[in-house]
């Protein structure tokens, strides 16, 4: 019953959206906005408040981060021998590794506070502020690598200053875990409005997320879309699940990596792709398989925890 009572809610907003979209009550404009709405906004000042309600003596799981590191960084170089593997040409590469190691966070943040509460909240905003600056210069590196534009050295550093620090949701972490140690806390007033403000956060992110996904592409770029969700719902789980043993990490931690390791992969994958000329519609296909086959990978990620 928890991966029915989890899982399913998920699920129904996302098939909620892509059906909206398909009676015209949303649009693309729509679309474009909510998510800008929650990437900027609701998204980031949720992680804010969750991490700045917590206790400062409430430090990270040292193992939880090391595995998340190792697991994303082993994942990452196995996707770049198999672009020479398979031969994948430079066009498609950069969809390809996005699509192994970037995470849907929304959906992370949805499973974790349903399931694991503010303390696996707290784990799991450390973890994705230790993380995210990492992959994102990794596929901007990928990106970079083997785009077809001729790029000057001063572009090539402005996109990956952007990776680094430009970010709302690290902002956010980082804000909320160094407000914490304050002890401060959060008057009534401030979490009545912060309660009211984000509680539109994760359904408005899902259904933004459900009018999005496409079947574009599927069927022409199914053997790489298939090879991607492997390394990202096979792999990097396996591998994710022996460091956390390996660091022995137990509890809410291994819970929250679990769920982590098991994420479909994000939906920012395609606007990164457009920006650096590589194939978007590799990148839409991969999102859609990637997000259908986290069902299943999601539904382990919660029997084990």
């Amino acid at each position: 019953m928890l991966i029915l009572n989890t899982i399913f809610p998920l699920f129904a907003l996302l098939i909620l959206g892509s059906l909206l979209k398909g009676w015209g009550l949303t649009s693309e404009a729509f679309l474009k906005t909510s998510d800008r709405l929650v990437y900027y906004i609701f998204f980031p000042a949720m992680l804010f408040w969750k991490l700045g309600s917590g206790s400062g003596g409430e430090e990270a799981s040292p193992g939880l981060c090391a595995a998340g590191v190792l697991g994303v960084g082993l994942v990452f170089l196995l996707s770049l021998r198999t672009l020479k593997s398979f031969k994948i040409p430079s066009f498609k590469a950069g969809s390809f590794v996005q699509a192994g190691i970037r995470f849907n966070t929304y959906i992370g943040m949805a499973i974790v506070l349903n399931t694991l509460g503010e303390a696996g909240v707290r784990h799991f905003g450390i973890l994705v502020g230790i993380v995210i600056p990492m992959i994102n210069v990794m596929v901007v590196s990928v990106l970079i690598w083997h785009s077809s534009q001729d790029l000057t050295p001063s572009k090539k550093t402005l996109f990956f200053i952007r990776a680094l620090v430009s970010n709302p949701l690290i902002i956010a972490c980082v804000l909320g875990l160094l407000y914490s140690r304050t002890d401060l806390g959060f008057p009534v007033f401030m979490d009545n409005t912060f309660s009211l403000m984000t509680a539109v956060t994760l359904p408005l992110a899902l259904i933004s997320i459900g009018g999005t996904l496409r079947f574009k592409g599927l069927a022409e770029h199914a053997r790489l879309s298939f090879t991607a969700a492997v390394l990202k719902l096979v792999i990097l789980p396996l591998t994710g699940f022996i460091l956390l043993k390996i660091f022995h990490v137990t509890g809410i931690p291994f819970k929250t990596g679990m769920i982590f390791f098991c994420l479909p992969t994000s939906t920012a994958i395609y606007v990164l792709s457009a920006q650096l000329n590589s194939d978007t519609d590799l990148a839409s296909a991969a999102i859609m398989l990637s997000t259908l086959l986290s069902f299943v990978s999601l539904s382990v990620a919660l029997m084990l925890g």
